[in-house]
């Protein structure tokens, strides 16, 4: 019978912490995370500001959480279109293709709020976002395959190393995007960033 009980508990907590986790979602998503505050997730979720901080012990802490979560996803999604395209398909195409994917994810789904504030925290600090600027992340890993790809064709140049074209790339994505927050809305991401890689790709081409 306890041990009913304590499974119980443990199943209303869960519920709990996805239901607070899925409108904090909704939320930010729709308003962007400086927009959103503990008082109005709680009020979307319909619980308690305690059963919150049971939970997560502050919006950073689940802000943290989130882009743990959505960074995975977003980067199975550029896997899978990556995996989408012919073997046979040049190098130079896929990344230009994948590049506008992710301004496309970056502008539409994620948002320029969104991405604001995210830089806001890397650069101060305030919470810990690994999971976007580790080069660990499956996005490097992605970016690295499609230039061994382009190495392997004959299409990029043997003499500078994949790792360090890929880490690069990276560079290049993080700086428009930034670009792009500092300039918006005068800014057109992906138009930018289509424009900026086919620059790069001229000094990698063979």
């Amino acid at each position: 019978m306890q041990e009913e009980k304590r499974n119980d508990r443990t199943i209303k907590a869960l519920k709990t912490k996805n239901k607070i986790y899925e409108e904090a979602t909704k939320l930010i998503r729709k308003h962007g995370f400086e927009n959103v505050s503990v008082d109005s997730i709680v009020e979307a979720a319909g619980v308690s500001k305690g059963a919150f901080y049971v939970h997560f012990d502050s919006k950073d802490a689940l802000a943290v959480d989130m882009i743990n979560e959505y960074t995975a996803e977003v980067d199975m999604d550029y896997k899978s279109f990556v995996e989408s395209f012919d073997a046979n398909t040049a190098a130079s195409e896929i990344l230009n293709s994948l590049i506008g994917k992710i301004a496309d994810i970056l502008n539409d789904t994620i948002g320029y709020d969104n991405m604001k504030a995210l830089y806001k925290a890397q650069i101060t600090k305030a919470i810990k976002t690994d999971a976007v600027i580790g080069y660990a992340r499956d996005l490097y890993k992605i970016f690295d395959y499609v230039i061994s790809k382009g190495v392997e064709q004959g299409e990029f140049r043997r003499d500078i190393p994949v790792d360090i074209i890929t880490k690069h790339c990276l560079l290049a994505i993080r700086g428009l995007t930034y670009e792009w927050c500092i300039r918006y809305p005068d800014f057109d991401l992906k138009e930018q960033a289509l424009k900026h890689f086919e620059i790069l790709l001229t000094g990698i081409r063979k």
